[in-house]
């Protein structure tokens, strides 16, 4: 049986509550509005450049699930336009994804979609699959034989088959 003492402790707002409530008094006093601290998950949104053009509507997508968005068209364009060497893009894109919590693809898979679904599957993140267009309410989930690999892989039929069934393997890992 806890005492009145002990009952009164745990109503004690914890550091979370004390920093929300410590905005929340300086919103009012300088009348500024509050929006919520509450974390979202992370998605790390990957596509191919062919389907640059739906950016917006994939993170459309993932903000209505109530997630973030972290697509690496929105924030580096299409590789900054050249102004630095592409690599060092591919290597801030392996970063983000890294402190993401998920990968999403959407579309068609492209070879930097292909690492990247390897890469995030070596850290043990979830990844989930998506259709691609340019309204978000027309993008569904998909299964990963779904999937459709880009012609400019010049991957053979049997190549695409056998990096499901080892990318299927990682996945039950």
């Amino acid at each position: 049986m806890q005492s009145g003492l002990d009952l009164h402790l745990n109503k004690l707002p914890n550091k979370e509550t004390k920093k929300s409530m410590e905005i929340q008094s300086i919103a009012e006093k300088f009348n500024f509005g509050v929006s919520s601290i509450k974390p979202l998950r992370t998605i790390f949104t990957a596509q191919s450049k062919t389907f640059f053009y739906c950016k917006e509507a994939i993170c459309e997508f993932v903000f209505k699930k109530e997630m973030l968005p972290v697509n690496p068209f929105m924030i580096f364009d299409y590789f900054l336009n050249d102004r630095v060497d592409r690599d060092l893009i591919r290597r801030a894109n392996n970063q983000l994804l890294k402190m993401c919590d998920e990968l999403w693809v959407f579309g068609d898979i492209a070879n930097g979609v292909m690492f990247e679904m390897v890469y995030a599957k070596n850290l043990n993140k979830p990844i989930r699959f998506f259709t691609i267009a340019t309204k978000s309410d027309e993008i569904m989930e998909i299964s990963l034989d779904d999937l459709v690999f880009e012609n400019e892989l010049v991957l053979s039929d049997e190549e695409i088959m056998e990096f499901k069934q080892v990318f299927m393997r990682l996945m039950d890992e």
